[in-house]
């Protein structure tokens, strides 16, 4: 998922940056980075949207119940 395509998901569901932020467990701050494409560190690396944050984005897409 990169940082163009994780932006789309959260307009589709027109999820505020707290709300996508909450679904997936995450910080607002890691929803910002993850949608900058950038790391805070000072070389400024890409960053990565792990692989598990895409499936959970795919599940909440698509109603799927949360799992305890």
């Amino acid at each position: 998922m990169t940082p163009e395509t994780f932006k789309a998901w959260r307009a589709h569901r027109r999820l505020s940056r707290r709300e996508a932020a909450d679904a997936l467990g995450v910080s607002v701050a890691t929803i910002v980075l993850y949608e900058a494409g950038k790391r805070r560190a000072p070389d400024n690396r890409p960053v990565v949207i792990p692989k598990t944050v895409a499936l959970a984005c795919a599940a909440i897409s698509f109603n799927l119940p949360e799992m305890s």
